[in-house]
């Protein structure tokens, strides 16, 4: 009897303080640090992104935001941990189209579903991309490198460090009818690396990994992917205004959380990525890096995945590109 009346007081106590005494009462979003997994490799512009998002929400927030490169099988490594990762926002996943645009088409056997596996909480920039060569390679436009591939059948090789470089490079290829051998490399920093020593003669990365050896003039650009020319790189013609009409690649990053994530902290994320994305001193961060701020919520973003997913699987197929 003595028991029940003590049980009672303290369900009573709980109820003044705010709601039920329970074991899984929950304390307020985030009561310690918060992991933000990415999918490609430190020094890449993903991972670039992600230290920016995670300094402004550290800042924002008050608790430690820490960034986990795990790259690796075209970002599936990333996003097979986090997808099976508990729901419960201490476990994010800061990624691009490669996990979740074209991974269907790409692999055969993916180990999630971009679709079920995830909460979409924000679609926070964009990356574009462009085509470079050695200036060893005597080319000066997208056209001259067509022709002079056509000349030097298998003679060539370009270079990708993510599945964006991959599409189009192949992409490139079936629309030519080029002979030009892929060289696949685990990051984009990598294949800077190789094409700046000769290694490789072409390479396919994102702008803002080209621009300092675009400036500093150990790579030559020659086309951009998207149909409206590259701020950035504004006397550089698009793949669509030259050898490929109509086409328009838009390589994109967002965060994540795994699948039923707490609609209380979706929407704190939501809140708080809108207002630092608003930042001056965050755009600011961001152009520097060359990444393209955008914000979409997490309605917007889950509509946009969706849409992404058939657009890059058609792109991949046209491409001729077989699933490994």
């Amino acid at each position: 009897m003595k028991f029940c009346k003590s049980l009672a007081m303290l369900v009573a106590l709980a109820w003044s303080l705010g709601g039920p005494a329970t074991p899984g009462m929950a304390q307020a979003w985030p009561a310690r640090n918060v992991t933000i997994v990415t999918s490609f490799a430190a020094g890449s512009v993903t991972d670039l992104t992600a230290r920016i998002i995670a300094a402004a929400l550290q800042e924002t927030l008050g608790r430690t935001f820490i960034v986990e490169n795990k790259p690796g099988a075209g970002g599936m490594i990333a996003a097979q941990y986090v997808a099976h990762a508990d729901p419960d926002g201490y476990t994010l996943l800061l990624t691009t189209n490669s996990t979740h645009s074209a991974i269907n088409a790409l692999y055969k056997m993916v180990p999630y579903d971009p679709i079920k596996d995830f909460t979409p909480i924000a679609r926070v920039g964009s990356f574009p991309s462009v085509i470079v060569v050695n200036p060893s390679v005597k080319v000066n436009t997208i056209q001259e490198l067509v022709a002079y591939a056509k000349a030097n059948p298998g003679k060539l090789s370009y270079g990708h460090g993510n599945s964006t470089g991959y599409i189009v490079g192949e992409a490139f290829k079936h629309e030519a009818s080029l002979d030009i051998v892929r060289v696949a490399y685990r990051s984009v920093p990598a294949g800077v690396t190789d094409l700046i020593s000769g290694h490789i003669p072409i390479l396919i990365l994102d702008i803002s990994s080209a621009m300092p050896q675009i400036i500093e003039k150990s790579m030559r650009p020659l086309a951009v992917f998207t149909k409206k020319r590259s701020s950035e790189l504004p006397d550089i013609p698009t793949l669509d205004e030259t050898v490929m009409p109509g086409f328009d690649l838009l390589a994109w990053v967002g965060l994540f959380g795994p699948a039923k994530l707490p609609p209380e902290v979706l929407a704190i994320l939501e809140r708080e990525l809108k207002i630092v994305l608003a930042k001056p001193e965050t755009l600011e961060k961001f152009r520097k890096s060359g990444i393209e701020p955008y914000w979409g919520g997490s309605g917007e973003f889950k509509d946009f995945v969706g849409t992404e997913l058939v657009k890059w699987t058609t792109v991949i197929k046209a491409a001729g590109i077989e699933p490994e």
